[in-house]
């Protein structure tokens, strides 16, 4: 099911004194410390007239609801109840659901299930290792996550969309192999070509050998990969976690390898994947306000649509507590960049 994966649920550093609250695929949660600072994820709903805890207040190592004080701990059991004589009574059955929520890599994450199909999060390629330079972007998508999830992974767009930023149409064809994995599928791009554009002057050697692959990670993860010549490397990996059908907030970490160069890079390349991945949330919400307006909402899926079945196809199977049949065999398809 897809709600017994891991889901990004906000940065660390939005919880501190006070509760949040934050919506995961669907589900309205409330955010808290303890007094240890241990992070808890509770449903934003008071046992007793359904007031949203996010407004409240950490009492004593519990979350306190803003209208008549019930106090909840992290397990979601009501601990405190004012108004009830002696000081701390309660009642047996008061409580509300509570979520597993670990903190990881510098994010909240949460999972709606008890028990998740990893016993923790996965982890953001490199981040934080020597040699690696890394830097974070959040964006909300007025989207669905499959959306982002197959535009992240979509190659002829950014021929049109990027153009100069990311990609410079070239017209050559190219080999694209996919491969259907245990865990998603991978698409790896033989012979392309070099394009002019301000992220390839900045990050690709004029010459040897690259290689990029793109991979989705079901349910909702992607990751780009290009490797160059001389162990140069950067990595794209996009956690996207759907607020609901129709908002998808994405945690995108950018590494990249290129030695003493790499925070002289940063300064040039971070602004300028900001303008990028800016220009694929405008795409989105205006593809998705038109389709909107018309009865008519299928899409038209052709081979150079490398990954997208794939994403459909785990994401359905997911959806329904199976996982997906198919072809384990990788196969070919030709693609104009």
């Amino acid at each position: 099911m897809l709600t017994n994966y891991w889901y990004i649920a906000c940065p660390s550093a939005s919880i501190r004194r006070h509760p949040l609250a934050v919506q995961v695929l669907s589900r309205n949660l409330v955010l808290f410390r303890t007094e240890d600072g241990d992070p808890a994820a509770l449903e934003d709903r008071c046992a007793h007239r359904g007031m949203p805890l996010a407004g409240g207040r950490v009492n004593r190592n519990a979350l306190e609801c803003p209208y008549h004080g019930w106090c909840y701990d992290k397990s979601g059991k009501a601990v405190r109840m004012p108004a009830v004589p002696g000081s701390d009574s309660c009642l047996p059955d008061a409580s509300i659901p509570a979520f597993k929520c670990v903190e990881q890599d510098g994010y909240i994450w949460v999972c709606l299930e008890p028990d998740p199909v990893q016993e923790l999060p996965p982890a953001f390629a490199h981040l934080g290792e020597p040699g690696w330079t890394s830097f974070r972007m959040y964006n909300r998508f007025e989207a669905p996550v499959e959306s982002c999830l197959e535009n992240f992974l979509d190659c002829p767009h950014a021929t049109i969309v990027h153009r100069h930023w990311f990609r410079t149409p070239t017209n050559r064809e190219v080999r694209c192999s996919i491969q259907p994995l245990d865990d998603g599928a991978v698409a790896r791009y033989f012979d392309e070509p070099r394009e002019k554009s301000l992220v390839w002057s900045l990050l690709t050697p004029a010459r040897g050998e690259m290689q990029h692959t793109d991979r989705y990670i079901a349910p909702s993860t992607t990751r780009v990969d290009y490797r160059f010549a001389e162990n140069k490397r950067y990595i794209v990996t996009s956690f996207c976690t759907a607020v609901n059908d129709q908002l998808t907030d994405v945690y995108t970490v950018i590494s990249f390898r290129y030695g003493i160069w790499g925070p002289l890079i940063r300064l040039f390349f971070e602004p300028l994947s900001h303008r990028i991945i800016a220009q694929d949330v405008s795409t989105l919400k205006r593809q998705h306000l038109n389709l909107a307006k018309h009865e008519e909402r299928s899409f038209r899926i052709i081979e150079q649509d490398v990954l997208l079945p794939h994403i459909r196809r785990w994401r359905r199977s997911l959806a329904t507590g199976s996982q997906p049949a198919g072809e384990a065999e990788a196969y070919d398809v030709q693609i104009v960049i």
